[in-house]
């Protein structure tokens, strides 16, 4: 199956990657790692997931307080947001 990252969504990767590099060095690659994971896994059973908020399924990253919303379009995942649950839920993807 397709996969297709929105802008937001990298730019909340993006966003991320670089806050916990700056925590401490090699930080940010473990959290994009962890992204990685998830996806892998969203990738091979895309239904898996439920649908959590509004028409998005919901993938919880491993170790990191994120989510990944993301819906199932024909035969491709789109990644709308790689959401930090640490914010407000008003700013999740609408």
């Amino acid at each position: 199956m397709k996969l297709r990252y929105t802008a937001g969504a990298r730019d909340d990767i993006d966003l991320a990657l670089a806050w916990y590099e700056r925590q401490r060095r090699g930080l940010g690659l473990e959290f994009l790692d962890c992204v990685e994971t998830a996806i892998a896994l969203m990738r091979d059973s895309p239904s898996m997931y439920p649908i959590r908020y509004s028409c998005f399924r919901c993938c919880v990253v491993r170790r990191f307080p994120f989510s990944i919303f993301y819906t199932i379009e024909d035969d491709e995942i789109i990644v709308h947001s790689v959401f930090d649950n640490r914010q407000n839920p008003s700013k999740r993807p609408s």
